[in-house]
């Protein structure tokens, strides 16, 4: 079960920039507002939401691609009066064109998800935008708590449920973890009735991106344990049985040559190196 989502105290002069991508559905492949993408959103809306409509400027929603994209109204429909796109080829490089708009507009937080659910999906924009712009990056956000006097209060989301409480100083780019609270429905009243705001900007085509050709990933298989047991009682003892971890070994004292050899045998071992 996720925690319960607190509410954030945020000053009124914040500006946020949540950046959106197409997302594509896990199972039929529909394009749709990206999981991770609508919770930056769903956060950014939720640290501005205090009563005050005339704070509704303080959060834009920015997107890098094409304008026509459908799924682009999904996030509209949450209650978005507009849209940003920075019009360029699909094939071309997003962080150049994005890091311009940033540091034009100076925003206090930017929004993101962990990654894509499209193209290379490498999970390397927020890092190249912190780099491009001098920002420290906070991976991994559930929440933010509150904004005050220039210092965020971050919550941040660890292995196995776990959360981490940490303050950072404005401004800062976060990406938004799958633990973060779930986006709100997208209703298509709202979705037809918002401005795409479209910017055409210079953007160079990445000849070796248009390219590629892509398709759906396969599932790793996994290494089965081999089980040497010759009675039926020596196969239901093998199965039951803890593991107990005997391929392992803890080398400290040992000298870096030895360490090497020991890594490059286990590698032989398994079959990596031929």
């Amino acid at each position: 079960m996720q925690p319960k989502q607190s509410i954030a105290a945020t000053d009124k002069d914040v500006k946020i920039v949540s950046l959106i991508s197409v997302g594509k559905h896990p199972q039929s492949g529909r394009v749709r507002r990206a999981d991770q993408d609508s919770r930056a959103v769903e956060l950014g809306m939720k640290l501005l939401d205090t009563g005050d409509s005339t704070r509704g400027d303080s959060l834009v929603v920015l997107h890098a691609g094409d304008p026509k994209e459908p799924g682009l109204r999904g996030y509209a429909g949450m209650g978005l009066n507009s849209v940003r796109v920075l019009e360029l080829d699909p094939a071309a490089d997003a962080v150049a064109p994005l890091g311009e708009y940033l540091q034009q507009f100076a925003p206090d937080i930017v929004l993101t998800g962990v990654r894509a659910e499209g193209g290379e999906s490498s999970g390397m924009v927020p890092y190249q935008l912190a780099e491009k712009l001098g920002w420290p990056i906070v991976p991994r956000v559930a929440d933010i708590i509150s904004v005050e006097a220039g210092v965020a209060e971050v919550l941040q989301a660890l292995p196995r449920g776990q959360r981490r409480s940490l303050k950072i100083r404005l401004p800062f780019i976060a990406s938004i973890d799958s633990a973060a609270q779930d986006a709100r429905q997208s209703a298509y009243g709202p979705a037809s009735r918002a401005m795409m705001d479209i910017e055409v900007v210079d953007s160079s085509t990445d000849q070796l991106r248009e390219s590629w050709s892509e398709a759906p990933a396969k599932k790793r298989p996994k290494r089965l344990k081999v089980i040497k047991a010759k009675t039926a009682a020596e196969r239901f003892k093998a199965a039951t049985a803890k593991s107990q971890g005997e391929g392992g070994k803890v080398m400290q004292n040992e000298s870096a040559a030895e360490q090497a050899q020991a890594i490059f045998d286990l590698l032989l071992e398994e079959g990596v190196l031929r």
